[in-house]
């Protein structure tokens, strides 16, 4: 439910933990053992995951396309998705005049791996085949565009009408050669088996087991990119992370010092916020079309609890601003007491229950005709540290009286469920780096549906004219500080109405070996969220430097 979270799979975990038990209760240590073929220029990433075998998909717009497709083609804007800040990549520059058109400039040094020249008419090109081919629009560029116009060294974006934050989605749409595209039947279907891009790395050797990439000598940030080959393998355990010697690795670990970071001196672990595990009220069904009765939920919790429960002591707990923080920092209004964390008030939640109706009695929190407030709560069967949330949510809310039962189906079913507004309560979440999308998916009532209608976003079925009025406005300028007291006034309405209950934040969960690189990002240093898929390693490459080996 949280758009930009990628949703972290524990499964594989117990079996490593048990092997990690396994050996320590014999005193013997896990160590990494990399593999001494691999040269120091040489990068061993766990990135890329076949099934088992790889298939040789490099169209950058499949969701079965190879990973390091997207290390491959580039956008025009690089997003961080920590905190939705946009960095010109094959765009030098934007403008935006209105909140009805953005131009860009385009750097002047790019040309793709076969030696053609990038050019404005390969951007117009590529949203022409977005729009001709929806299936490849994956961010859902031609939702905002009514047209693309290439003049020179200048791309000009004509919205459909006010929406200034279309930027950052046009802008990280990948790019691709119209010399070679052009020639394609169906770019929808097409394999794109010998990927010519503009960015870092061009294929090396390939087979269904491994693939490697190799520097690309003519990248316009050539002289940066220290690193001349990348290794990616099919088949990767939890395991084969902690051991074979990766570099960089992007996987959540149970006891992560004790595994990988004591298998080698050189192991580094970054884990940032990048979205808000909440309680998802279905707002179509009583109990929950009451606020009261949702503010007394939220204050019966402790949060402190559920995130060290759910995320073994990883995340911490989440406010109820609908903001990542740090990440979201200056966004955030600080007339909201406590950075919007709700601190655990028995007495308070008993008051909200009160103003709603209810009363203890014993054990059990009743209505007037003596009937206990209880109700299901969903998630997915295998998202273990949502179940575990879940289930302290229980027992929390049984401490005030409240009954909570828990449904599990399986991810399809879940995802269908929260969809279809087939749920009285959820574990899901709200917010990413992009505040403004992160709102609008979250309240505008443009994704409304009734309960047993399909929605991609809302999922908790609010409505707000208030909130309408400020999202449309918030599209309609362009100035930075009163967009960022529109971001303010939402928070407000989050933090007040609670139309989502934020619980903790959910985690991007970065390995790193110094041994032969650095330049990592890190708490210190958050140039990029630390995962190794999509875009955001095209940040990290330049910023990597080989370790000199002493003499």
């Amino acid at each position: 439910m949280t758009h930009t979270l990628r949703r972290w799979r524990r499964a594989a975990v117990v079996g490593l933990a048990a092997a990690a038990l396994a050996v320590s209760g014999c005193s013997i240590q896990i160590t990494s053992q990399p593999d001494p073929s691999i040269g120091d220029d040489t990068m061993l990433i766990n990135a890329d995951h076949g099934n088992p075998l790889f298939t040789r998909t490099f169209n950058p717009y499949l969701t079965n396309t190879r990973t390091a497709s997207r290390w491959i083609y580039e956008p025009l804007v690089l997003v961080n998705p920590l905190d939705g800040s946009l960095t010109p990549w094959l765009a030098a520059s934007w403008e935006q005049p209105d909140a009805e058109t953005i131009t860009m400039t385009l750097r002047d040094d790019v040309v793709w791996s076969d030696g053609e020249p990038f050019t404005a008419d390969d951007v117009a090109f590529t949203f022409a085949m977005l729009q001709a081919t929806p299936a490849n629009d994956i961010y859902g560029a031609w939702q905002h565009l009514a047209s693309v116009e290439a003049d020179g060294d200048t791309v000009t974006f004509r919205l459909q009408g006010e929406d200034a934050p279309a930027l950052s989605i046009i802008g990280k749409t990948f790019m691709v050669p119209e010399h070679i595209w052009a020639e394609v039947d169906d770019p929808g279907t097409w394999r794109n088996e010998d990927p010519v891009g503009t960015g870092p790395f061009v294929l090396g050797n390939y087979n269904d087991q491994q693939y490697s990439m190799d520097k690309n000598p003519s990248y316009w940030q050539a002289d940066s990119i220290e690193i001349e080959h990348i290794i990616l393998p099919a088949t990767n355990t939890q395991l084969d992370t902690v051991t074979r010697g990766y570099d960089w690795a992007y996987s959540f670990i149970s006891d992560v010092e004790g595994t990988w970071g004591a298998a080698s001196d050189s192991n580094e672990w970054w884990f940032p916020p990048v979205g808000i595990i909440s309680l998802v009220p279905n707002l179509e069904q009583a109990p929950f079309d009451d606020v009261d009765v949702r503010r007394g939920i939220a204050l019966a919790l402790d949060r402190d609890e559920i995130a060290e429960t759910a995320s073994e002591g990883y995340m911490e707990p989440a406010g109820q601003t609908g903001l990542i923080l740090p990440n979201q920092e200056e966004y955030l209004d600080p007339s909201i007491p406590d950075q919007g964390v709700l601190a655990q008030d028995r007495d308070a939640a008993l008051a909200a229950f009160a103003e709603a109706g209810y009363a203890l009695e014993g054990d059990r929190l009743v209505d007037e005709s003596g009937e206990q407030l209880s109700f299901s709560l969903t998630t997915a069967n295998g998202y273990s540290d949502w179940t575990r949330a879940a289930q302290a949510v229980q027992r929390q809310l049984a401490e005030v009286g409240v009954a909570v039962s828990l449904e599990l189906p399986q991810p399809a079913g879940y995802q269908s469920a929260i969809a279809n507004g087939d749920f009285e309560m959820a574990i899901g979440g709200m917010g990413n780096g992009e505040v403004y999308q992160s709102f609008n998916s979250l309240l505008s009532s443009d994704f409304y549906v009734p309960s047993g209608e399909t929605t991609a976003n809302n999922f908790e079925r609010f409505r707000s004219d208030e909130a309408d009025a400020l999202l449309t406005e918030y599209r309609s300028t362009v100035d930075p500080g009163r967009q960022t007291e529109i971001i303010r006034e939402l928070q407000s309405i989050v933090y007040d109405e609670l139309p989502v209950i934020g619980l903790y934040y959910g985690g991007s969960w970065g390995l790193f070996s110094d041994a032969k690189f650095t330049g990592w990002p890190s708490a210190d240093d958050p140039y990029m969220i630390p995962q190794n898929y999509d875009s955001a390693p095209l940040a990290i490459f330049p910023r990597l430097e080989r370790v000199e080996e002493e003499k």
